[in-house]
């Protein structure tokens, strides 16, 4: 057996551009509120979002199936990939000043 040591794994520090808060506009505030929050928030607030209202196709999970407040968000969509979820939220999130 070896008797070397393996070297230490280094913790993954989060991107800082990822940590900055940004500001949602009118459509995507009705779903995470107004304030700017970043982005890791953002999805998370919209996961809890769409959990605590049922909204994931219960055949294809990784489907969003909209109500009124995400087809706004979604650009008319009734039903989104959580993949297509990601670039379609994104529209809706400026830079915080």
């Amino acid at each position: 057996m070896s008797t070397e040591k393996q070297p230490e794994k280094k913790k993954r520090k989060p991107n800082p551009a990822l940590m900055k808060p940004v500001q949602p506009d009118e459509l995507l505030a009705v779903i995470v509120g107004s304030t700017p929050i970043p982005r890791s928030e953002i999805t998370k607030k919209l996961w809890d979002y769409i959990k605590g209202k049922d909204l994931q196709d219960p055949n294809k999970r990784t489907n969003i199936l909209a109500d009124d407040a995400l087809k706004a968000v979604f650009g008319g969509k009734e039903c989104v990939t959580m993949f297509e979820m990601t670039k379609l939220v994104s529209q809706h999130i400026l830079k915080a000043e």
